[in-house]
């Protein structure tokens, strides 16, 4: 367990094996806990660096406004103080917009993007827009995050075998700071880069539940702006993938590794 100073923020962050740096950043309301499942195998292969995005599990919980270019800043100066050099990144929902972000702003400190049921903007371009982040962002304040966390964890795991699953998500999630927990949604709502995506030119993967919450169709249209760009759909899976499906992501992410990383003395550029 580690922790870094920025703008005033203490951060949290752990580091696991050897090799090439490999960084995962988790979802809104999630922390690195829930990588529990992914960093014991990744490790093997790579140094592993996984960190509680601000306003998160371990990390301070500034009362400001929060921003996804402010939680891509934070990265970079984790990674500038970790001294790196260009990393492989994996993001899932909110950490894969941050993995966006990043790509854009610092496409020289990334080997390779894996972008897992996330997209590039959220943007309210249709009454149908307004009216469905109304909704849940009348829901976000209205509910406790208890209630939020129950209605969460049963919507993502709602199989019998995973009701131990259900039970721990649903207690993490009740864990996180209300005011934080809504600052980082505000973040996302109107956040977008989808006009910059030509300029990502590492080796990108984007990896899709079958039953995320936004379409597979969706995810297609972007990938085909980033110029190395690949979709990789999970059977059998829901937002929480690297969670409901461990095995197959791992092994997924693994073989994308193995492609994407160049030979010694060689970088990719991004």
């Amino acid at each position: 367990m580690a922790y870094f100073e920025h703008e005033g923020c203490s951060l949290h962050y752990e580091e696991y094996g050897q090799g090439d740096p490999l960084v995962l950043l988790h979802g809104l309301g999630s922390s690195t806990r829930d990588w529990e499942k992914q960093v014991p195998e990744l490790a093997r292969h790579y140094r592993v660096i996984v960190m509680d995005i601000r306003g998160h599990g371990r990390s301070d919980k500034p009362r400001e406004r929060y921003s996804i270019p402010g939680f891509s800043a934070d990265l970079l100066a984790l990674l500038e103080k970790l001294q790196t050099g260009p990393v492989h990144l994996v993001g899932l929902s909110m950490g894969g917009m941050i993995g966006f972000q990043f790509a854009v702003d610092h496409p020289e400190w990334l080997r390779s993007l894996c972008i897992v049921n996330s997209a590039p903007e959220v943007k309210r371009r249709t009454r149908q827009d307004w009216i469905w982040w109304a909704k849940r962002w009348a829901m976000a304040r209205a509910l406790s995050l208890e209630t939020i966390g129950k209605g969460l964890a049963a919507r993502l795991f709602p199989k019998p075998e995973q009701a131990d699953l259900r039970r721990t998500m649903a207690r993490r999630w009740a864990e996180n700071d209300k005011r934080a927990y809504l600052a980082s949604f505000d973040a996302i709502v109107g956040w977008g880069v989808s006009e910059r995506l030509g300029q990502i030119r590492c080796p990108t993967l984007v990896i899709s539940a079958d039953q995320d919450y936004t379409p597979i169709q969706l995810k297609e249209r972007y990938v085909r702006l980033i110029p190395q760009a690949r979709l990789a759909v999970i059977d059998d899976s829901r937002h929480a993938t690297p969670l409901d499906q461990p095995q197959v992501f791992n092994q997924t992410l693994l073989q994308f590794l193995a492609a994407s990383t160049p030979p010694q003395g060689t970088l990719s550029p991004c």
